[in-house]
């Protein structure tokens, strides 16, 4: 159950806080993104919505280094062939290229997002969280590039806007920004969220999985106007705590 927690400082400006847990290995966080981006484009208040990213390992017991293809994880995690397994890369691909997004079916890598998180809280620090988040997924779903690389991860932080040496610096200290990536999955189970992606909005409406823009659309008005919360999409494609995706969830009210 998500429990509500007023922040007072927000709630005095009327600005309305939307935090997302999500990962990077999960394409549906990366589709859910740009559908809640056009939801809130078309909120009348949007210039008034602060947006957090949170942390949310698919894999967390994923060894840093261990890596595999996409095709062949999906194939083993579910028991299938290779060839339905890249049917339902086929399916999500759709899904991402009718949102107007990139999206490589077969050769792309999986495996630890460990290093990814942290590096993301250090652009969180820096304020340049949504742009590394973006260049991120744009370089994992899209592009011939391995997130799952040092040296990729520091030229994706400097095109970010983040200095070299210091993003080195963080992925070469395993313990940099680590407390903050797990406060952020502690916060997660608290919140009852084990599928991801999962929107909380003024801590008091839930969305959960990549729903259709006019639904985050739905959810900005209704949280503005201080509604109960409400857990709204249970049957939406979404990646679970176990790296599963497109996993139904059980919907409606908390």
């Amino acid at each position: 159950m998500l429990r509500e927690q007023p922040h007072e400082s927000l709630e005095r400006r009327r600005v309305m806080r939307v935090e997302i847990w999500s990962d990077i290995a999960c394409p549906w966080c990366y589709i859910g993104k740009a559908r809640f981006e056009k939801g809130l484009a078309g909120f009348a208040h949007r210039d008034e919505v602060e947006v957090v990213h949170r942390s949310f390992e698919l894999d967390p017991g994923r060894a840093k280094g261990d890596t595999a293809l996409v095709i062949d994880m999906l194939a083993q995690k579910y028991g299938r062939t290779p060839e339905e397994a890249r049917s339902m890369e086929a399916n999500v691909a759709a899904n991402a290229q009718a949102e107007g997004l990139g999206y490589r079916a077969e050769g792309r890598d999986h495996g630890s997002t460990f290093d990814i998180h942290r590096l993301l809280h250090l652009a969180k620090a820096r304020g340049r969280q949504d742009e590394l988040l973006n260049l991120a997924y744009r370089a994992n779903f899209a592009e011939e590039r391995s997130v799952y690389d040092d040296e990729v991860l520091v030229g994706l932080a400097v095109e970010a806007g983040l200095d070299a040496d210091e993003a080195r610096a963080v992925l070469a200290d395993p313990e940099a920004y680590a407390d903050e990536v797990r406060a952020d999955e502690r916060e997660a189970s608290e919140l009852g969220a084990n599928a991801v992606p999962f929107f909380v909005l003024d801590r008091r409406y839930g969305i959960s999985g990549g729903q259709p823009a006019e639904v985050f659309a739905q959810a900005l008005e209704q949280a503005w106007k201080d509604r109960p919360l409400t857990v709204v999409g249970g049957d939406a494609a979404a990646c679970d705590a176990d790296g599963a995706c497109e996993v139904p969830q059980a919907g409606g009210t908390v």
